[in-house]
């Protein structure tokens, strides 16, 4: 845990006695699934999109691809710039910026505008994703700091589970730009929430910050940062061209049912995280890894059966859904005094994994088609399974210290 918690917030003492703020916590989570329905959503309405502007899927699929390179190259200068920022202040910035940003894409009739304001979103993306991991850590007393982190980083999974499932839905029955007016309404309502409920919290003072590229040098950093990159590039090779994977195994129908098989599968998989991080966060890792790749398995050689593909997208949202949890808490714990700085090139990784895996995805569909998706999966878990289970005295330690959450 950084070090700025006690020494810029005057309530640490009582803080340690109050339960979770739900009500500025949930605000937190409801911006977590702002950010990630806004990168998702072209994947749930990606063949009308690419119809309506007049580019191919692969083209479209891009629209995930420049909103995370938004994020990977502005999340750490952004951070750095607006250290000494008030919390608060920051967060309704970035907010404005998405509402701001799918304004312009819900009303846009042009590719080039349209990629444009999905990169604007990724800027606004990589502030908030810098934040908000410490910003729950803040809110909470030390001993409940990962259920915080849990109950935050659930908008990712209800954003698969239920935003993107309901944005297919809206997307064929209104249009798809319904659903990018939806979440203008969505950011404008949480702007109020935000000034309402959230507790403000000042920033860094300048001789507290440190350089965010020494974090890589901590033990533990590293491997954790390693293992983002690649599990994440894993996932989003897949979930950006899910449509289209369906399309080919003949269920281009199912997508939005599919999708909320996952996210519902994801929620109780954050569930089970919020619960057992504290003291199993190296074996949920392991557990995570290991059913994403058997739901990748599945989709290989059992693609055929529609029940098989249901089963594969249980399997995937088991592992994925407790990721971003998982991740947020061992970087965090391995950064130490340099937390915050660590969640910052977390962040980073992240969406350059984002950005990865939507060209990846594209050339392997032009490649090779649809079906190498599930194989590319299985290749890459590989070397972040043997990570995981390498990294047991930091990064995803058997033995956690006692302040470890």
């Amino acid at each position: 845990m950084s070090n700025d918690i006690t020494a810029q917030s005057p309530s640490h003492t009582t803080i340690a006695h109050r339960k979770l703020p739900m009500g500025a916590l949930l605000a937190l989570a409801t911006a977590v699934f702002t950010t990630s329905l806004t990168e998702t959503l072209p994947a749930g309405v990606l063949p009308a999109m690419s119809s309506d502007l007049g580019v191919g899927e692969s083209a479209m699929g891009q629209s995930v691809t420049i909103y995370a390179i938004g994020t990977a190259l502005t999340a750490i200068p952004l951070s750095a710039a607006t250290a000494g920022w008030r919390r608060k202040r920051l967060l309704l910035t970035a907010m404005g910026g998405f509402a701001a940003a799918n304004t312009v894409t819900a009303v846009s009739a042009n590719y080039p505008l349209t990629m444009v304001a999905r990169f604007v979103a990724g800027v606004a993306a990589g502030v908030a994703w810098a934040l908000l991991a410490g910003y729950a850590r803040r809110l909470a007393p030390p001993h409940l700091q990962g259920r915080a982190i849990a109950i935050v980083m659930a908008g990712i999974p209800v954003a698969l589970s239920l935003g993107v499932p309901a944005g297919t839905f809206l997307g064929d029955a209104f249009g798809w730009r319904t659903t990018f007016w939806i979440m203008t309404a969505l950011a404008v309502l949480l702007i109020g929430w935000i000034v309402a409920l959230v507790p403000d919290h000042p920033g860094q003072r300048p001789d507290e910050r440190k350089p965010l590229l020494r974090t890589v040098a901590i033990p533990g950093v590293g491997p954790v940062l390693f293992v983002t990159l690649v599990f994440v590039l894993a996932h989003t090779i897949h979930y950006t061209y899910i449509a289209s994977y369906l399309d080919h195994v003949d269920m281009d129908g199912s997508t939005d049912l599919v999708l909320l098989v996952f996210g519902g599968a994801s929620l109780v998989s954050i569930w089970i995280v919020g619960a057992q991080i504290h003291g199993r966060l190296r074996a949920l890792t392991i557990a995570a890894t290991l059913l994403f790749a058997a739901g990748a398995g599945v989709l290989a050689v059992l693609s055929d059966s529609h029940a098989m593909v249901y089963l594969a997208a249980i399997l995937w949202g088991l592992g994925w859904g407790g990721a971003p949890t998982l991740l947020q808490t061992a970087v965090g714990e391995a950064g130490g005094e340099d937390a915050d700085a660590a969640q910052a090139m977390l962040v980073t990784l992240w969406n350059v994994a984002m950005a990865g895996g939507g060209v990846v995805g594209a050339i392997l569909l032009d490649a090779l088609g649809a079906t190498s998706f599930p194989w590319s999966v299985l290749v890459l878990l590989v070397p972040v399974l043997a990570v995981v289970i390498g990294a047991r005295t930091h990064g995803f330690p058997a033995r956690r210290g006692s302040s470890g959450e």
